[in-house]
């Protein structure tokens, strides 16, 4: 008898895992904007990845009977220097395929001269291909088309801002002219300005370089790029984050509001950067939750 229920157990938990996640090229041919090089990436026991020159997107799909139509795109942070995969990407997705929400594990590429001919659209690239990705298989996937957004943490958050800022700028081959906009934001303690004294100056040299100029700077700090057509966004960050301030988040939110995108905004006293102590997932997760069910997502 107990043979059984564990073969049972077994097979239940094999059948999710299965059916949960599946990792997939990025890109069906060339990867664009790549220079031939060696793939020299590398993976720690906690899932930390550099040297990521290879995209991929780990596709977590609750099951069809509990599917809200709903999808969103995690991009994790790492300062665009490395990956945090598993606290900030596979576990989020998991919790979302919990409440029948799809979520797709965005491993995109670190900006790198040696396999990159423009290192600082490389990301922004990848961002787009998996929103283009997801929508074009939207169907196949139990999604509904215009339910997509995007969340990134820390320096994904600039990413998944940069997606939600730049999406009218097409930096990849779209034949079918497939919308690239998101339809939500997440942004989780994000890099979003590369302002002196604001911006988080590691993502901004691992990105744009050491000698950027004031242009580029601009451009990628994303408060001063939202616009009426900018998607809603949930935000949150602490208060006594030292490594990403929270100005970031309020400059944002700021730029939400004098465009009159509706959105939510949790700062909370302690977190510091990562959120490691406090607040829970369950208590800044909830808050999002509520916030996509409230609108309309």
């Amino acid at each position: 008898m107990l043979r059984f229920v564990f073969l049972s157990l077994f097979f239940c938990i094999s059948t999710f895992v299965s059916i949960a996640q599946q990792e997939i090229p990025l890109y069906a041919g060339a990867i664009p904007n790549a220079k031939e090089a060696t793939n020299e990436e590398k993976r720690t026991a906690s899932q930390i990845v550099s040297n990521v020159s290879v995209p991929t997107l780990s596709v977590f799909l609750p099951p069809k009977d509990k599917a809200t139509g709903t999808a969103v795109v995690i991009c994790p942070g790492g300062g665009y220097g490395v990956l945090v995969t598993k606290r900030e990407g596979y576990d989020v997705a998991e919790e979302f395929t919990k409440r029948g929400i799809a979520a797709f594990v965005l491993k995109y590429r670190l900006p790198n001269e040696r396999t990159m001919i423009d290192p600082s659209i490389g990301p922004l690239q990848d961002a787009q291909q998996a929103i283009k990705t997801v929508r074009e298989r939207a169907a196949e996937w139990s999604i509904n088309p215009q339910k997509i957004g995007i969340m990134g943490f820390s320096a994904g958050g600039h990413l998944a801002s940069t997606a939600g800022t730049h999406f009218e700028r097409t930096v990849l081959p779209n034949p079918q002219g497939t919308s690239l906009r998101p339809d939500f934001l997440v942004l989780v303690y994000p890099v979003i300005s590369f302002a002196d004294g604001v911006g988080h100056k590691g993502s901004g040299v691992n990105l744009l370089g050491k000698n950027t100029s004031a242009e580029q700077l601009t451009r990628y700090s994303n408060d001063l790029q939202v616009t009426q057509n900018t998607p809603p966004a949930f935000i949150t960050h602490a208060s006594d984050d030292t490594v990403v301030p929270v100005k970031n988040s309020l400059l944002f939110y700021e730029a939400l509001q004098k465009n009159r995108i509706l959105s939510d905004l949790h700062i909370y006293a302690k977190g510091e950067h990562g959120y490691l102590k406090t607040p829970s997932f369950d208590e800044w997760f909830g808050r999002c939750l509520h916030w996509l069910n409230t609108s309309g997502f």
